[in-house]
């Protein structure tokens, strides 16, 4: 069993008081054939909203496929999980058989790599206040060149397709780190209009021109070769914001971005 690692840091620690903020965030669901998507995770008061206009479109699926970032360099590059992850509104069980078809393959069994990272974690009770009778496959990423993001990507959509999985691949990333908000918001629309053309060698392209600070470019990469390979052809971005717009401070924000592929 996976403890939350930042409950009552980047989201309510109490399940009366997650559930209110979760319903404060959440739009009235308006279901979309999402195959892959991008949402934030920063604390919930700075992006909780704006993952949250992902999380209400989502459909309902057999199994969610989480990404993101390693920001403690622990355990191995390129790591899943197969403990269930227990939050304030309960326990979510991994889903295992995709898991075993993953074994041998780019993608490590590390829990390790999960113990104290954030950026699955603030994902799940978005997705627990949404749904019931799901399973979970989260998959932490060290390594984040688009070799490796590439391959991770296309080795989840064929694991699903093997078998017959319905599933929804999830990045989670947030965007320009601690710049002013005019430099952030220039930066993110390159690198976002290549994510919404789902041009992974212009993703990498740009990030590279453009000395981009987003944490999760492997993620996002990664979840548009699965995405591909599942059946998506194009991406939307559903809302853009950045911390500065909570905070008031915009001389040194971090970007999110609300994307979907269908």
């Amino acid at each position: 069993m996976r403890p939350p690692a930042v409950a009552g840091q980047f989201y309510p620690g109490s399940s009366a008081e997650l559930e209110r903020q979760l319903d404060e965030f959440m739009p009235p669901a308006e279901e979309m054939p999402i195959v892959g998507g991008v949402v934030p995770h920063a604390g919930y008061v700075y992006s909780g909203r704006i993952a949250a206009m992902v999380h209400s479109r989502l459909p309902k699926r057999e199994t969610y496929v989480i990404l993101g970032p390693n920001h403690h360099g622990l355990g191995s590059p390129v790591a899943l999980s197969r403990d269930s992850w227990r939050t304030a509104l309960g326990v979510v069980t991994p889903d295992l058989e995709l898991a075993d078809l993953l074994t041998g393959s780019i993608i490590d069994h590390d829990e390790a790599a999960h113990q104290h990272e954030h950026s699955i974690e603030v994902q799940i009770p978005f997705l627990q206040r949404r749904f019931e009778d799901f399973k979970i496959l989260a998959i932490s990423m060290g390594m984040q060149d688009e070799e490796t993001a590439v391959e991770v990507g296309e080795e989840i959509a064929r694991a699903a397709l093997k078998l017959k999985r319905e599933c929804t691949v999830i990045a989670s990333s947030d965007f320009t780190h601690y710049e002013p908000r005019e430099v952030a918001r220039k930066v993110d629309s390159q690198i976002i209009e290549a994510i919404l053309n789902m041009d992974i060698p212009q993703i990498y392209s740009r990030v590279y021109r453009y000395n981009a600070s987003s944490c999760g470019i492997g993620p996002i990469a990664a979840t548009i070769a699965a995405s591909r390979l599942l059946g998506a052809s194009s991406g939307k971005l559903l809302c853009y914001g950045t911390s500065g717009d909570v905070s008031g401070d915009y001389s040194q924000v971090v970007g999110y971005g609300a994307i979907v592929f269908t």
